[in-house]
């Protein structure tokens, strides 16, 4: 079937096809999430090493985060709407091997092929919203949409992994992608528009592998620093990725048709918008991960409770939809965001008081100006970086959004996730009379404290008591790196108000 170009679109297919580009970016968002509550099952099934475990998570960041740059470079070249065809496919297909997976080489292997196509979707969502929608508001209210969707998704995630697994077995997190992927490719193709850039220039193989060099060592060490510590790898991680990135920079600006215009980071603007989308999805994430045990170990909550009762900060992302026409009129595009932000800083804030509370309607509350503030600020930072860019370039632009939020989610386990470990274990008191190895166990993280400890008794407690502390001093320190943010953002952006 032949597309009509996105200028030719009628309103109703304009936003019919916005539904097929969210469901696509729900779906990676709810797998990005789903697969931590399955750990436990699927190690009992395929008796995976502890090596192994590390990387049936790591692999699919990896190649998610490696390959964004490049895919969306190809997705300017070859056609966005057949990028995401091709890998909505591949998505699909990799579902099916993994929730089959009969060891762990066959799942890492399946994890590596979901990064990969999880590659090719992203870019190709974004770049295809740049040009399905020319008009500037609407097309922040499309960015908006979008926003929701990925926000919907990393708290739903939780809520639908813990249904299947108290049902069925590990396997089916991954299988419930089938059926929305069939959707998505067949709506798609009677839906979508084709767009790719007319003149693209010759394809830079070097450029390829360098964006691949700065940015998977650099998320390896991330995601490793905590376990491991400052180590030989972790240190040729980091150094590896500067150089790579360096090489990369300076070769953009030779080219003449380069794969990312790095010049555009020259720009406040641009850097800001960068930056604020990066601190977004930090607190969110990093808030989620760390929320999510809370709810589950110091709570009592079973994963399909802990789920819904994150539930909160998706519906006020959602509610994002209808206010950020409003906010941008009024406020102008650089200081809505810095608002969102502080709205979102001043959620994490009062996080730590409401934990200690016996009612968790005070931790809801808290929780709606967190949803609120990110889903807003996310959706004007991702429609600042794209508005950068002329539309034949959508698809690179695209990915700088990709990578951002990304490094965020990277960032956010990493940092607020190794905050709250440190913490907890400076503060957790138990008796001298333990054995070292219950000891050991205990202070390694609240699940194992309370799988080796007795049930109801003082150490069991007290484990819950400092880790109620670390969730409580990383919720503060995230609130104030994310006013530092919305200060970044009201002096970077520029506020123009009615701007879009």
């Amino acid at each position: 079937m032949i597309s009509a170009p996105a200028s030719a679109l009628s309103p109703l297919r304009r936003w019919a096809a916005l539904g097929v580009l969210a469901a696509a970016v729900l779906l990676l968002a709810i797998d990005g999430t789903v697969l931590a509550l399955a750990v436990p099952s699927l190690t009992e099934s395929l008796s995976p090493t502890a090596e192994q475990i590390i990387w049936i998570g790591d692999v699919y960041s990896l190649a998610l985060a490696g390959l964004l740059a490049l895919m969306g470079n190809l997705a300017d070249r070859l056609g966005r709407k057949r990028i995401l065809l091709a890998g909505s496919a591949l998505f699909g297909l990799a579902s099916l091997l993994a929730a089959f997976a009969t060891s762990a080489e066959s799942l890492i292997a399946a994890r590596l092929l979901l990064g990969v196509a999880g590659a090719t979707l992203m870019p190709s969502t974004l770049s295809l919203i740049r040009n399905i929608f020319p008009d500037d508001a609407e097309r922040t209210r499309a960015v908006a949409v979008w926003s929701a969707a990925f926000g919907a998704g990393s708290a739903a995630g939780p809520m639908i992994g813990g249904f299947l697994l108290e049902h069925f077995w590990w396997g089916s997190v991954f299988l419930i992608n089938l059926p929305v992927m069939v959707v998505v490719v067949v709506s798609g193709v009677l839906l979508l528009p084709e767009s790719k850039d007319p003149n693209p220039g010759r394809f830079d193989g070097l450029s390829a592998v360098l964006s691949m060099l700065t940015v998977v060592p650099i998320v390896y060490a991330i995601t490793h620093l905590t376990s491991s510590g400052i180590s030989p790898i972790i240190v040729a991680g980091v150094v590896i990725g500067l150089i790579a990135g360096t090489l990369f920079v300076r070769r953009q600006r030779r080219l003449p048709n380069p794969m990312l215009d790095v010049d555009l980071f020259r720009s406040p603007a641009f850097s800001g918008a960068v930056a604020a989308n990066v601190v977004s999805i930090f607190g969110l994430v990093g808030l989620l991960f760390f929320f999510s045990q809370y709810l589950q170990f110091a709570r009592g909550f079973s994963p399909l409770q802990a789920g819904v009762a994150e539930l909160p900060a998706t519906i006020a992302s959602v509610v994002v939809v209808a206010l950020v026409g409003v906010a941008v009129a009024r406020l102008g595009r650089g200081r809505a965001i810095a608002v969102a932000l502080a709205v979102a800083a001043a959620g994490l804030a009062l996080v730590a008081p409401a934990a200690g509370q016996a009612s968790y309607v005070w931790l809801a509350l808290c929780l709606a100006p967190v949803g609120l503030g990110v889903g807003l600020s996310m959706t004007l930072a991702g429609d600042a970086i794209l508005s950068a860019a002329p539309p034949r370039k959508a698809g690179s632009v695209s990915a700088v959004t990709e990578t951002a939020n990304e490094l965020g989610v990277v960032l956010g386990i990493a940092v607020l996730g190794s905050l709250v470990t440190a913490v907890y274990r400076s503060k957790l008191t138990l008796p001298e009379t333990l054995p070292e190895t219950v000891r050991a166990r205990a202070e390694d993280s609240l699940g194992s404290a309370l799988a080796v400890l007795e049930p109801g008794s003082a150490p069991a407690q007290a484990a819950r008591d400092a880790f109620l502390t670390a969730m409580q001093t990383t919720s503060l320190v995230a609130a104030g790196l994310t006013l530092g943010a919305a200060a970044l953002a009201w002096w970077l952006i520029p506020s123009p108000r009615g701007s879009r």
